[in-house]
């Protein structure tokens, strides 16, 4: 990865297959089960528009500790990945890219959460106080143990 860009990514592996799985990502209400990013502000104000999942999905939120931004689906491959075109506005102004992928893996899935984008000026300035690898890594963490749990349990249900 370029010093002008910065890339972070977590994986986990869930015993349930892709199929399983897929429905979780590819729909932003599906995000409350899981979103570490949702259970931070009980407050947290969405909007939901364009299609109901995939491709021309989008979703906006406004909150007091999550600050605000939108999301849109640009890129949707079931059952294996999701792309999103992701823009915070509040705390501070910034445009990456969100990937979600999920691969076979033994008796399950091996699903990365990736977040990529530009470096600017700004964001080298707060990646200095306060690095984007500690800040995010271990919110992507528990998001991917908590869609593990939600998928397995789907199974068992």
């Amino acid at each position: 990865m370029a010093a002008d860009s910065f890339r972070i990514a977590r994986s986990i592996h869930i015993d349930a297959p892709a199929s399983e799985i897929y429905p979780h990502i590819d729909d932003f209400r599906a995000w409350s089960g899981w979103s570490p990013f949702e259970k931070m502000d009980p407050d947290l104000q969405k909007t939901y528009a364009g299609a109901a999942r995939g491709v021309g999905a989008q979703y906006a939120w406004a909150g007091r500790k999550a600050g605000s931004g939108s999301m849109e689906i640009t890129e949707a491959a079931a059952p294996s990945k999701v792309v999103i075109d992701l823009k915070f506005t509040k705390p501070f102004k910034a445009n990456n890219v969100a990937e979600f992928t999920v691969e076979p893996d033994g008796s399950g899935s091996k699903v990365t959460w990736a977040m990529s984008g530009p470096h600017t000026f700004m964001s080298k300035l707060m990646h200095a106080v306060f690095p984007m690898e500690k800040m995010v890594g271990p919110q992507f963490d528990d998001g991917l143990r908590m869609l593990k749990g939600l998928s397995e349990k789907a199974l068992v249900a």
